[in-house]
């Protein structure tokens, strides 16, 4: 298995990318987000990936963080979901957003990717809320900045109705609804009360 590349970057466009690894060129398919991050052509670059074996042929698909390569392997679990869909998916949206998307169970979002249609949108939703942790769906909620006095308390409040049962995306629209009244003096269990009287 070969699990990242370490070598100086030859050639490299929004589909795929070369390395060379000691004289060695590697050829592996990357995400449009990977893209982004890479180096110029001749610069060192340290690549992740995923090495995917048919009986056709031996794919090679790189990352530039950990978190693209752990969406992409999830995404490939997912029925009817092959490698080249995934990177689709992943140059489609944002990681983060994506997360949103899936945490917020919009269809019409992941929909509006190329090649994903509204029956894989919802079973991307449906096979992926279960599979992405609780952490990756809160910080996919609350967005990726560093938290406020305020939006702290939330993302706690948040974990406590998670804990408590309730899906993502419903505890992700109550928690929304009081978000203007909290105020930096209210302790986790006023904001809970606020939070669970409004639902009734």
């Amino acid at each position: 298995m070969i699990v990242f590349l370490d070598g100086v970057l030859v050639e490299k466009e929004p589909t795929h990318v070369v390395v060379n690894v000691n004289g060695i060129g590697y050829e592996a398919a990357i995400p449009l987000s990977s893209y982004d991050g890479l180096a110029a052509v001749g610069e060192p670059v340290h690549l992740l990936t995923v090495l995917v074996v048919r009986e056709d042929a031996h794919l090679l698909y790189g990352f530039m963080t950990e978190e693209e390569r752990a969406l992409f392997l999830k995404l490939t679990t997912i029925s009817g979901i092959g490698p080249k869909l995934a990177l689709a998916v992943l140059s489609g949206l944002p990681v983060r957003e994506l997360k949103a998307a899936v945490s917020q169970g919009d269809v019409k979002r992941l929909s509006s990717i190329s090649g994903v249609g509204k029956k894989t949108a919802e079973r991307i939703i449906l096979e992926l809320r279960d599979k992405l942790g609780t952490g990756e769906l809160l910080e996919s909620m609350m967005g990726g900045s560093a938290p406020s006095p305020q939006s702290a308390k939330l993302r706690d409040a948040l974990l406590a109705l998670l804990s408590l049962g309730y899906k993502p995306a419903e505890a992700q629209r109550m928690v929304k609804a009081v978000a203007e009244e909290v105020t930096p003096d209210m302790t986790l269990e006023e904001i809970l009360r606020k939070v669970l009287s409004g639902r009734k």
